[in-house]
C-alpha cells in the first residue's frame, strides 16, 4: 500500500472548510492535537518560510520540533517534519492506515487535507514532541488545522487577495477568516498588514476573550519591524521591546524574508519569556540551517542556472518580480503556468515587462488554467513583450526558453508546477 492509494478515496471531496469532520475523526484517533503544544501560522504569503525558520530553530535549541506545512513539493512525507527531517513513507502509511481506521463509515468522509492533518497531529503526538509549528493550509477560522484552544503563540504573517472564491472577496473578508486562529489570551505576532486588514485582526485580537471567556486576558499583539539587511548574507533584527539588535544569517532570499524572519524571531521571543530556553546561538545557527524549497530558489537544469518560485498570486508575483530587480537583468524569460483560480492578470502585471519572453505551460494533475487563454492575457496585459508562446508541457518549454536566448530564465506561477520540475530534476540525477 503506497501513500497515494491510501489518500486517493479522500481526493474527490476536495477542500471543504468546517470543523465538524476533523473534530470528529480526532475524538476517534484519542484528541492528539491535545498533547501538542503548538504555534500556529497563518497567512497569505511567507507562512511555509516562517514556519521553516521556527522549526529549524526550535531544533538547533534542542527542542524535539514538529512541523507540518502544505502543499508538498515532491512527496507527501514533506508535509510532516519532526526535528527537519521528513516522515519516513512507511511511518506515513502506517499512520494514515491508524487514521483511516478512525472513520467512522456513517458519518460524512473527511477531506483528504483532514486525513492528511489527522496523520499529523497523531504521528506528533505518538513521537511525543516537545513543540509543532502548525501551518494553516487556507484561510483559519475553519481550516483543519484550527482545533487547538490554547497555542503558545499564532502568527498571521500577511494578508492579500488570494482564494477569493472561498474566503470572501475582500480584504477584510480574509482577514476576518485568517483572524479565527486568534485564541483567548495567546499572543498572536502581525505582519505588515493592509490597514483594513490590520483593523480586523487587531479587533479580532481584543474581543476574542469577551465573547468567550469573560476572565481571560486578551490577545497581546506583536508587531515587530521588519528586519534591515546589513549585507547580502546577513540581517540585523530590533527585539521586541527594543533591548537589542540581533544580528543574524539569512539565507533565504528576498526582501520579504526581512519581514518573515523578524515574524519568526518575535514568535520565538514570546517563547523565550515563557520560559522555552532558546539561546541567541540557537538561534543564529537555526536561522543559517533553514532551508525551504521552491521560493525565489537558485537551481539548475542541463548545466543551465534557472531561479524557481511559486509566485502563485499576486502579491507573491510582486515580491519575486521586487527580487528579480535587484539583480540587474536586461530582461527575463518566464516558464509560466497557473492554476484557473488564480488572478492572472494581477499576476501578469506584477511581474512582464517590456522585452521579457514568455513560455506558457499547463500545470498537470490540476485545475490549470488554459495556456492559450493565458498567452492572450499576457499580450494585453504587456503588449512589449519579445516572445509568448504555449508548450504542451514543461520539459520543451525550458528546452525552448534556454536555447532561444541568454535572458535569464525564471519558472513560476504555481508551487504544483515547480514541484514537478523538483520531482524531475531529483528522478533525473
Amino acid at each position: 500500500m503506497d501513500i497515494d492509494s491510501l489518500l486517493q478515496p479522500f481526493q474527490h471531496f476536495g477542500v471543504h472548510l468546517g470543523l465538524e469532520r476533523i473534530v470528529k475523526l480526532l475524538a476517534n484517533l484519542g484528541n492528539p492535537h491535545h498533547q501538542v503544544p503548538i504555534i500556529h501560522v497563518a497567512g497569505t504569503n511567507g507562512k511555509g518560510s516562517v514556519c521553516a525558520y521556527l522549526s529549524s530553530i526550535l531544533t538547533t535549541a534542542g527542542y524535539r520540533t514538529g512541523r507540518y506545512t502544505s502543499p508538498h513539493l515532491v512527496d507527501w512525507t514533506e508535509r510532516i517534519c519532526l526535528n527537519e527531517q521528513p516522515i519516513s513513507s512507511e511511518e506515513l502509511c502506517q499512520i494514515l492506515l491508524q487514521v483511516q481506521a478512525a472513520i467512522d463509515p456513517k458519518e460524512e468522509s473527511p477531506t483528504q487535507f483532514e486525513v492528511i492533518t489527522a496523520a499529523a497531529w497523531l504521528y506528533f503526538a505518538q513521537q511525543q514532541v516537545d513543540v509543532a509549528v502548525i501551518e494553516v493550509g487556507l484561510g483559519g477560522r475553519l481550516d483543519a488545522t484550527n482545533v487547538c484552544s490554547e497555542p503558545l503563540v499564532t502568527i498571521i504573517t500577511s494578508i492579500s487577495l488570494d482564494h477569493v472564491e472561498r474566503l470572501g472577496p475582500t480584504i477584510a473578508d480574509i482577514a476576518r477568516e485568517k483572524a479565527g486562529i486568534l485564541k483567548p489570551g495567546c499572543p498572536v505576532v502581525i505582519g505588515v498588514l493592509p490597514s483594513d486588514a490590520e483593523q480586523v485582526v487587531r479587533s479580532a485580537a481584543s474581543s476574542s476573550a469577551s465573547l468567550s471567556r469573560a476572565l481571560e486576558l486578551q490577545c497581546p499583539v506583536v508587531t515587530p519591524q521588519p528586519a534591515r539587511q546589513i549585507d547580502p548574507q546577513w540581517a540585523e533584527y530590533q527585539t521586541i521591546h527594543n533591548t537589542k539588535l540581533m544580528k543574524y544569517p539569512l539565507p533565504l532570499q528576498g526582501q520579504f524574508q526581512l519581514t518573515n524572519s523578524a515574524l519568526a524571531l518575535a514568535a520565538i521571543e514570546i517563547l523565550q519569556t515563557q520560559g522555552w530556553q532558546i539561546s541567541e546561538e540557537a538561534i543564529i545557527t537555526g536561522m543559517a540551517n533553514t532551508k525551504w524549497l521552491g521560493r525565489i530558489q537558485w537551481t539548475s537544469w542541463k548545466n543551465h542556472k534557472l531561479l524557481v518560485d511559486g509566485a502563485h498570486n499576486p502579491a507573491a508575483a510582486q515580491v519575486l518580480r521586487d527580487y528579480v530587480n535587484t539583480l540587474n537583468v536586461k530582461s527575463v524569460s518566464w516558464v509560466m503556468g497557473m492554476l484557473s483560480t488564480k488572478d492572472h492578470v494581477d499576476i501578469f502585471k506584477a511581474l512582464l515587462q517590456p522585452n521579457d519572453r514568455l513560455y506558457l505551460v499547463p500545470v498537470p494533475d490540476h485545475s490549470s488554467a488554459d495556456p492559450s487563454e493565458l498567452a492572450k492575457l499576457a499580450q494585453s496585459v504587456c503588449p512589449e513583450l519579445s516572445f509568448c508562446r504555449t508548450y504542451p508541457d514543461l520539459l520543451p518549454a525550458l528546452e525552448a526558453a534556454f536555447t532561444s536566448t541568454d535572458n535569464l530564465v525564471i519558472l513560476c506561477g504555481s508551487l504544483y508546477l515547480v514541484g514537478l520540475f523538483l520531482a524531475t530534476t531529483v528522478q533525473n540525477e
